[in-house]
């Protein structure tokens, strides 16, 4: 009884370390998997950038309301829209930032750019803006960027205010 429940023990432990080898293989590591040089260790943003690279990575099919994809490149609807119009573009290669970019991750940033053409086109958006967070603004530790759009003819937001309206 005590040696089947070892070996069950035992073969979910090899199951999930097999498993998350493969989902987070091509991973960028995340300061709380870095331990050694550590600053500020478990950022929850950290954590949802590691799922999202999973996800986006291993499993896109899973993600809801894509309305656009490429090989290097998927958009979705933001699922917490704060525009009329509002995707969110993410490289299929897992980028922390815009200050990661190496020369190798040019072909899927100039794609998620030519994506965001794409929707700007075929939406026929014309009062619209792209976003990019950068690291300490970052909800989810990937690069990804914000196509948010207002209807036509509405006055565009203020650019700094949000920033004056969470500081409050």
């Amino acid at each position: 009884m005590l040696q089947s429940r070892v070996l069950i023990g035992l073969v979910a432990f090899l199951v999930g370390v097999t498993a998350g080898g493969y989902l987070f293989a091509k991973s960028q590591p995340r300061s709380f998997l870095a331990l050694a040089d550590c600053v500020r260790c478990y950022r929850p943003n950290d954590l949802a950038g590691l799922l999202a690279s999973a996800g986006i990575q291993r499993a896109p099919d899973a993600l809801p309301r894509i309305v656009k994809e490429t090989d290097r490149c998927i958009a979705i609807e933001h699922p917490f829209a704060k525009a009329h119009t509002h995707f969110v573009v993410f490289p299929k290669k897992d980028i922390k930032n815009i200050a990661d970019i190496s020369i190798d991750d040019e072909p899927y940033v100039f794609d998620c750019l030519a994506m965001i053409r794409a929707l700007v086109t075929e939406n026929n958006l014309r009062n619209y803006r792209v976003l990019s967070n950068g690291p300490d603004l970052q909800d989810v530790t990937y690069l990804h960027f914000h196509l948010e759009a207002r209807p036509s003819g509405s006055r565009p937001e203020p650019p700094n205010a949000r920033r004056a309206t969470s500081d409050r």
